[in-house]
């Protein structure tokens, strides 16, 4: 069919058929043979080939051997002892670092002068040093391929030299077959074998030529034996841009040329293989006009256009390779070598949509896997929610991370300024379920916390009062509470939990809002653990609310349908387990944190209450508001608010409030707060999870909260006070608020830039910093922006929002870069905010005098508090499902003495 004779190279080629490269008496000696690399391939070659491994070297390890299933290779220190000791090679393999490669090869072309083939698996040689061994090749008679090359492997000879193609078994890739491969990409080599196998083609002689910028075997001399090679009926090429190689080479039998590196033409300075950089002649596109030009054709082929010749086709995607060969072959009246044996197409065992509906192009079905995965994949397949590698988790988080750049931080993969724009009750849900839910989420977190919110007649409330009187921190206070909420008290409801987990997970539930799911095989199995023996009055309470609030569940119908009395903490269970359903089946979260949702619930509503003076806890009423409100009607966003600033707000002010607490949701896994937390949970040991108390997790995060890290909120807050004190200010939020913010500005700065001189005159270079000016990151810039500050004030410019003290802060750094106080102009950083944010919502109490400076504070420090216990919980919940026992210590080489 094909001419399978040329005429003589240009030049000395030793190979004058594919045939040749790789036989079953080539005899190979392999230079650092137990070496990383060859340790781990040779074997498995020297197997494959019947033993054609003679001998390696490794000085100062003679009489060593490397062990293979063909039995041990004898080593040396050098090839001369090797030839001493009575072998005989004709190949030599050189696995040697760049700077030595060559004189391995000198090594080998000197004193064994049998040499044929010199196989150079080395990346990076120096041009130099490349062109000192090809000449030397040249004079003596010899062929090298390399360097960064993989080697290269026979089909029919079963014979594999110099590299890894094949893989670990060689035999399930390269399979007999009429196609030969060039490719400047070892790993594509065994690849494209893959691919053609499967589209029905096998292979004769596979060829890696490495992509150093000086490749010794390439396209020429590969086009050159291949049309001497009778049992090669045609050649697919992987090509790479650089190089001119291909240019060169002529082609008489068939070819499909997979050309890639598009993106590199724009490059400017070379990355992974040799490759064309920007202005070169020798880029990805210029290398398809090549082949387009010695086919005959005038477009790339793709299984949708399928344009090619007789001669050849290019394509620019491995996958359509098989295609491609078969249509070209086709036109020359060529079958393929055997029966397609599949296809090499995704196909996935398990699979995940996380609730997304995906156009039918991504979503892709799921097959059964091949024994004896697929009792692995169908027990996991029964597994419910996800289960986490455990490591040590020092300093390290797989709920938080900062962006050390931006000073973003990502709460279960979303940045606080997205967080910002949640509700309270929908970061609940982000920080434990790693997502913000909807509506019906919203509902169900507002009545779960609500019901805790009350502490009337409870020892938590009087433990937190006592400490209040004694003078203690917000966060104080708050630990006094949350010490009372053991894991006595939380136990019930997350057996319940636990119960619901395993009964409705065994009857297939998928969907807890499915109105259509029949419980009734459920409800006959018994239910007894879910009921109490009296009406229970927060159980009542709870689904009076849920029912008001149009809430669904159907693990909440399922404790109704049971009779009798429904205790509190099965219906906490009920909804808890709702709100957890769907992230647990799509295995976003595992089931302990599930199971521990419902104490999550308690704390998180204790905490709430708490916060506020016991005055305020009545029988039936929570900061003035019925009970029947709390949980039918109010979000929790609106009740904290309430509970804080003793006012009910309005949508502005809601929004801001909300906004306040998305910002300080986490600050990342080095924050002072988080360690306590994490360190809490270390010391009970997470690899018993049972052991580890929820609450003490907390108490962790509130013992390392304080004045200056929480409590330092109060700092900006104190400084707008000061600045704003004599303005007559009414309403902050208002546009036409009065006040000439350019004006009260110049006039700090004319005050702070006296300071600061009087400081340096006087030799005091201890000088006071603007609270919420500047920032050790952005900074350095003409002008200099926190992108957090940014953020915030664009969000509340779409809304028609305005805040004077925000606008203040604005002008107080133009200002300092205007008199010369600054060198440039600062940046207004995320404290800033924080602080305008807070005092716009509490101006109207302060200015009325319902709110003092002392309250003023505690209001700052507790809003911190309320917003970080979510950022906490999640690291908590966290490192209870990923961490170590006690792996937050420091080694003591880490510690010092300081005396």
């Amino acid at each position: 069919m094909f001419r399978n004779s040329v005429g003589p190279f240009k030049y000395f080629t030793g190979v004058e058929s594919l045939a040749q490269i790789a036989t079953r008496d080539d005899r190979v000696c392999v230079l650092n043979i137990l070496g990383g690399e060859s340790s781990d391939v040779t074997p498995v070659g020297h197997a494959w080939s019947g033993g054609n491994v003679v001998f390696g070297t490794s000085p100062g390890r003679r009489g060593q051997v490397l062990e293979t299933p063909q039995g041990d290779i004898p080593v040396y220190n050098n090839v001369r002892e090797g030839l001493e000791a009575g072998h005989r090679f004709n190949c030599g393999v050189v696995y040697l670092p760049p700077s030595a490669a060559d004189d391995g090869v000198v090594e080998l072309i000197r004193v064994n002068p049998e040499l044929t083939k010199i196989f150079i698996p080395t990346e990076k040689m120096s041009v130099h040093d490349a062109r000192e061994i090809r000449a030397m090749a040249q004079a003596r008679g010899i062929d090298i391929f390399g360097g960064n090359s993989l080697g290269v492997a026979d089909s029919w000879n079963q014979v594999r030299i110099g590299g890894a193609l094949g893989g670990d078994k060689p035999g399930d890739t390269l399979r007999k077959g009429s196609v030969a491969i060039l490719s400047n990409s070892g790993g594509f080599t065994t690849t494209i074998a893959q691919y053609l196998r499967m589209g029905g083609w096998g292979t004769t002689t596979l060829v890696s030529s490495g992509k150093d910028v000086y490749i010794h075997y390439a396209a020429p001399e590969f086009a050159f034996a291949l049309g001497n090679d009778a049992r090669s009926q045609a050649a697919v090429l992987y090509c790479e841009p650089g190089g001119y190689y291909e240019l060169d080479a002529e082609f008489t039998k068939p070819v499909v040329a997979c050309v890639v590196g598009r993106w590199k033409s724009k490059l400017t300075r070379a990355v992974g293989h040799a490759g064309a950089m920007s202005g070169g002649g020798d880029d990805a596109q210029s290398k398809e006009r090549w082949f387009m030009d010695k086919f005959g054709v005038d477009a790339l082929f793709s299984p949708e256009r399928p344009v090619c010749s007789a001669k050849g086709a290019v394509v620019t995607n491995i996958a359509h390779i098989p295609a491609a060969l078969s249509a070209v072959m086709a036109k020359n009246g060529v079958q393929p070598d055997f029966a397609p044996e599949g296809t090499m197409e995704l196909k996935p065992w398990f699979g995940s949509n996380m609730g997304l509906a995906l156009p039918p192009e991504l979503d892709l079905p799921v097959v059964r896997a091949v024994p004896p995965y697929d009792t692995q994949v169908d027990a996991l397949a029964r597994q419910v929610g996800a289960v986490f590698a455990r490591e040590t988790l020092k300093d390290a988080s797989g709920a938080s991370q900062m962006d050390p750049k931006t000073q973003v931080t990502r709460l279960n993969g979303v940045t606080m300024l997205d967080a910002a724009q949640f509700s309270l009750e929908g970061n609940v849900g982000l920080a434990l379920l790693k997502e913000p839910g909807g509506e019906n989420d919203r509902k169900l977190v507002n009545v779960a916390i609500g019901a805790f919110l009350n502490l009337h007649g409870d020892a938590t409330l009087a433990a937190a009062q006592a400490a209040r009187e004694a003078g203690n921190a917000p966060n104080a206070v708050l630990t006094a509470a949350l010490a009372i909420v053991g894991p006595r008290r939380t136990e019930r409801s997350r057996a319940i939990a636990r119960e619901l987990i395993e009964r409705f997970a065994a009857a297939g539930l998928r969907d807890a809002l499915d109105e259509s799911f029949d419980t009734s095989a459920l409800r006959e199995a018994g239910g007894a653990s879910l009921l109490a023996r009296e009406p229970d009055p927060r159980a009542q309470a709870m689904l009076a609310g849920l029912h008001e609030r149009g809430a669904r569940s159907v693990f909440v119908r399922f404790v109704e349908s049971l009779g009798g009395h429904p205790s509190a903490d099965a219906v906490l269970a009920a909804v808890t387990t709702t709100l957890a359903w769907g992230p647990l089946m799509r295995k976003r979260v595992s089931r302990l944190t599930v199971e521990c949702l419902p104490a999550w619930m308690q704390l998180f509503g204790t905490l709430l209450g708490a916060s506020v003076d016991a005055s305020r806890h009545q029988p039936t009423r929570f900061c003035g508001i019925a009970e029947a409100d709390l949980l039918g009607k109010r979000s929790l966003g609106e009740v904290a608010y309430h509970a804080l600033l003793h006012a009910a707000p309005g949508a502005s002010e809601l929004f801001g409030f909300q906004t306040l607490v998305g910002l300080l949701l986490s600050n990342g896994p080095g924050t002072i707060s988080a360690q306590g937390a994490k360190g809490a949970v270390s010391s009970d040991g997470p690899e018993q999870p049972e052991r580890v108390q929820l609450n003490k997790g907390l108490i962790g995060f509130l013992s390392h909260c304080g004045y200056a890290h929480g409590g330092n909120g109060y700092e900006g807050v104190a400084f707008l006070l000061d600045q704003f004190k004599d303005t007559g200010l009414v309403d902050p939020g208002s546009a036409a608020h009065g006040v000439d913010v350019d004006a009260l500005a110049a006039r700090y700065v004319e005050t702070y830039a006296r300071y600061k001189a009087d400081k340096k005159n006087s030799g005091n270079l201890d000088i006071q910093k603007i609270p919420g000016v500047n920032h050790p990151v952005f900074k350095d810039k003409p002008v200099n922006h926190d992108p957090r500050e940014v953020f915030v004030a664009e969000l509340m410019a779409q809304r028609g929002e305005h805040n004077v003290f925000h606008d203040f802060y604005r002008a107080v750094v133009q200002k300092l870069y205007d008199e010369g106080v600054s060198r440039n102009v600062y940046c207004v950083n995320i404290d800033a905010v924080i602080a305008a944010l807070l005092l716009k919502l509490v101006w109207p109490a302060y200015r009325s005098g319902a709110i003092g400076a002392d309250a003023l504070e505690t209001a700052a420090f507790t809003i911190f508090l309320y917003a970080r216990m979510l950022g906490c919980a999640a690291e908590v919940d966290d490192h209870l499902n990923r961490g170590r026992n006690m792996d937050t210590r420091a080694a003591a080489s880490a510690c010092r003495f300081v005396a």
